[in-house]
């Protein structure tokens, strides 16, 4: 079975390392490769993977939405977020768009010991793409609320507003944070930790058990580990995310859902 993620950059992936993982879990023989894009070449490379028989692909930045608005079909999830991390390539040649960012979020959290996601209060740092592939999932598991922090307080409330029909919202400018805590949870889903700087936080923005969670992981995801450190705050990465959305996308692609669990334990001794 032939697969691929697209991205720019790309040759830093770990999706090629994680689907081979989860290929030797369910006995499948599969050739999973990171394909360099642009926007120019982007829509032409994933035709021609098609046209080789390959099964679908995965897509990351920058070219999530573009993968979503080439599907003749999309899940909900996809839809809400105007983007699809993961297009199948169905056999009567239509293609079909999901994202599995939220649930596999969802899923890394459900995992979590004394982690729950109904009931609780939840920050979301960030107002784009990032957060817009999460926020249906979170609100599918009834918290009491979601508050969108951003900079840019009208696109927060786009954002919302694509959402409203699923839960509670709230929307304000990071320096309002205060007024509105403390959350049992906060998900930063800014990029700012690819500029090597954390976003703001304050211990009083979380609950006792509260936990922030970055998207990030890597490089991406040790400057805002480091100010939690620093500010006594419960932190983990997104790198159980990252295996969470992959193992959804191989499932759609195999009809397998494999053990995400051992392959991100594999991935944790790793780095």
């Amino acid at each position: 079975m032939r697969l691929a993620v697209f991205g720019s950059p790309v040759a830093h992936s770990l999706s090629p390392r994680i689907h081979g993982l989860f290929a030797r879990q369910c006995g499948l023989q599969v050739d999973y490769r990171a394909i360099e894009a642009s926007a120019a070449t982007f829509a032409g490379l994933v035709r021609t993977l098609a046209e080789q028989g390959a099964r679908g692909c995965n897509v990351t930045v920058p070219f999530k939405q573009a993968a979503w608005e080439l599907a003749a079909r999309s899940s909900e999830e996809a839809t809400r977020a105007r983007a699809a991390n993961t297009l199948v390539f169905e056999p009567d040649g239509t293609w079909y768009a999901d994202n599995t960012d939220g649930p596999g979020l969802v899923d890394d959290l459900a995992a979590r010991p004394g982690c729950r996601l109904a009931g609780a209060r939840i920050c979301l740092l960030g107002a784009g793409g990032a957060a817009a592939g999460i926020l249906g999932a979170l609100l599918r598991v009834r918290p009491a609320r979601v508050v969108i922090a951003n900079r840019t307080l009208e696109r927060a409330r786009q954002l919302a507003e694509r959402h409203a029909d699923l839960g509670t919202l709230d929307t304000c400018s990071p320096v309002e944070i205060g007024a509105r805590a403390p959350f049992e949870l906060l998900i930063n889903s800014t990029s700012a930790g690819h500029d090597g700087v954390a976003p703001a936080l304050a211990p009083e923005w979380l609950a006792p058990s509260g936990l922030c969670y970055d998207l990030n992981y890597g490089s991406a995801a040790e400057p805002l580990r480091l100010a939690c450190e620093r500010l006594g705050i419960a932190y983990s990465d997104g790198l159980g995310m990252l295996v969470g959305q992959a193992a959804r996308s191989f499932q759609l692609w195999t009809g397998q859902r494999p053990d995400a669990a051992a392959v991100l334990a594999d991935l944790r001794r790793q780095h």
